[in-house]
């Protein structure tokens, strides 16, 4: 292999061979269009449930429900979170990827997959949402598609540990791996398994809508479902982690106090996380009250210690670096100094923040067996998975974004005063959209009905008025976040097709 191969980033010093570059660069395009997709799909979905709006009529609310969360929640994600696997496991040791072509196979069966969901939703052949419940039943493309984008995922996860053990085997790294690939192995871990929940209910769902199979017992699969449906943003949870990590020694030359803590915590993560997943069966009666106790009361909060663990080691390896660089006067100069105006570092800030307050802790609140019963149907959930998926993992990937589009595209960014003010607009957003979900969801606002007016229902139903206010608070919110997620789209593709070209060496 030439040297002519790789080429060294002039800002991050890294090592980048060819292959690797061209993986990520497409895995990239096809997050910022899915994202792009799911956020236009989501502010239609909001202006729906917004009363004073109320914008689509029935049907097509949960067709553009079911793209938003397939787009947003899964696809945006996951291509990220792909391109971040060969990130880590070639460009971060200064390796290449190696077979090539598997990385390949992958993108293509998750575009495919991803373009065949949204075809057959579009057409209004699945509105059955992210979860797709039986006995809702889609067209059997549908799940072919889900099918498809789970198997070409889960590809993407093998490749990093292809990468990772011939990258060893040519000297790539000789102790171990850098903590940010130490993180993409463990969400790789959780992929893996996740993925294979996903291939193992969706399979025999696939034949159920093709009528070879009678009947699926709805709560097995939702048993098995919730290991793919909820295991996934645990994949997200240390990519998102690794991403806080990486940031802070790209930018500020953070590194951690204490890194063998560090790599015990996302160990913690694999072993535990996904036993959160179980929250979404507390109110069915299939599991023992005994179990459901010793679940979310005891094992869920060994994951918990691992995210405490995370929140005090990455702040302290910012302040710790920038003390360094001689900000040490008072408590807090450190942090009145440190690199605001750069979207990357305000935006893990901002992720760390409200990853923290709105989603781990109503997290860890929601997800408990006694108040499940009382909020897991209500408005306050979707309130909490905003305050974590989006107000926590889009965030940070935002901002590393901002960070990968000099290194990878070799472009600079465009609208850099823009680029400043964006992880602020999209997180002022994102926060008051998610109080206003899970403040409405504490009156009882449910989950996912069409018209909280019930208008037109043989019945009728008044909530307390305060709810004006809260849903209204969701949807000014919301209306910013997609302003946010907006400019976003603009600046990422922007700074990609128009940004000025970076010397290399």
């Amino acid at each position: 292999m030439a040297n002519t191969d790789f080429r060294t980033c002039s800002l991050s010093g890294l090592k980048i061979h060819r292959s690797s570059e061209l993986l990520i660069r497409w895995n990239l395009i096809a997050a910022f269009a899915t994202l792009a997709v799911g956020g236009l799909m989501g502010l239609l979905v909001l202006l729906t449930r917004w009363p004073s709006v109320h914008l689509l009529p029935v049907e097509h609310y949960y067709r553009f429900l079911t793209a938003h969360g397939l787009d947003a929640l899964l696809a945006w994600i996951i291509f990220f979170e792909i391109a971040l696997v060969h990130f880590t496991s070639a460009v971060l040791l200064g390796t290449r990827s190696y077979v090539t072509w598997l990385g390949w196979v992958a993108f293509a069966l998750m575009l495919i997959g991803g373009a065949l969901i949204n075809t057959i939703v579009v057409l209004g052949r699945a509105d059955v949402m992210f979860t797709s419940y039986v006995p809702l039943k889609a067209d059997p493309l549908y799940y072919l598609g889900v099918i498809l984008f789970a198997v070409g995922a889960l590809i993407g996860f093998i490749h990093f540990f292809i990468n990772i053990v011939l990258s060893k085997r040519d000297g790539g790294f000789k102790r171990s791996l850098p903590l940010g690939s130490f993180g993409l192995a463990a969400a790789s871990i959780i992929g893996i398994l996740t993925l294979a929940h996903g291939a193992a209910i969706f399979l025999p769902t696939l034949l159920w809508s093709m009528d070879v199979i009678p009947t699926i017992d709805p709560s097995a699969y939702r048993l098995v479902f919730w290991g793919l449906g909820h295991s996934s943003q645990q994949i997200n949870v240390c990519a998102m982690v690794a991403v806080w990590y990486m940031t802070s020694a790209f930018v500020v030359g953070g590194k951690p106090v204490n890194e063998k803590l560090s790599r015990t915590a996302f160990v913690l993560y694999i072993l535990f996380i996904n036993l959160a997943s179980e929250h979404h069966l507390l109110v069915d009666p299939v599991l023992s009250s005994w179990h459901k106790v010793v679940n979310t009361s005891y094992m869920m909060h060994l994951a918990v210690l691992a995210s405490m663990i995370h929140a005090f080691a990455i702040p302290a390896s910012m302040e710790v670096a920038l003390r360094k660089q001689g900000y040490t006067r008072g408590l807090f100069e450190w942090l009145k100094k440190a690199p605001w105006g750069n979207p990357a570092f305000s935006g893990v800030i901002i992720s760390i923040v409200l990853f923290g307050f709105l989603g781990g802790i109503t997290g860890v609140i929601f997800g408990t067996e006694q108040f499940a019963i009382i909020r897991h149907n209500t408005f306050a959930i979707t309130g909490h998975f905003h305050g974590t998926v989006v107000a926590g993992t889009t965030i940070a990937f935002m901002a590393f974004t901002y960070l990968l589009i000099p290194f990878i595209f070799k472009r600079e960014l465009i609208w850099k005063g823009f680029a400043s003010i964006q992880p602020w607009l999209y997180g002022a957003g994102v926060a008051t959209l998610s109080i206003g979900m899970m403040s409405a969801g504490s009156f009882g606002v449910p989950r996912r009905h069409y018209d909280i007016t019930f208008s037109g229902a043989p019945f009728s139903f008044t909530f307390d008025p305060a709810i004006d206010m809260f849903m209204s608070m969701m949807g000014v919110g919301g209306v910013l976040a997609a302003a946010g997620g907006f400019l976003f789209i603009l600046i990422a593709f922007g700074s990609i097709i128009f940004g000025k070209k970076m010397e290399q060496r």
